[in-house]
């Protein structure tokens, strides 16, 4: 498995940090249209997830402690930590 995995979600594109991820499960609690642990308990995106609020899927990836999630904007602007 990669140390990063990004995806594009809406005009967002969502990285997460697999080395940092603590598995404290707040983004999943923000945002469990988004994200679950995988196999090893790392947060990872789900295969197909529903849709969901711009604002909201950046509240999911600002509240983690560690800033395993990251967030950028269209223009590549790094949004989130």
């Amino acid at each position: 498995m990669q140390d990063f995995v990004e995806r594009k979600i809406g005009d967002l594109t969502v990285r997460i940090d697999r080395l940092g991820c603590i598995a404290s499960s707040n983004c999943m609690e923000v945002a469990p249209e988004v994200f679950e642990f995988d196999g090893e308990k790392i947060c990872a995106f789900k295969e197909n997830p529903s849709p969901i609020e711009r604002e909201r899927l950046i509240e999911a990836c600002d509240i983690c402690p560690v800033d395993a999630l990251s967030v950028f904007d269209a223009n590549g602007k790094q949004l989130v930590p």
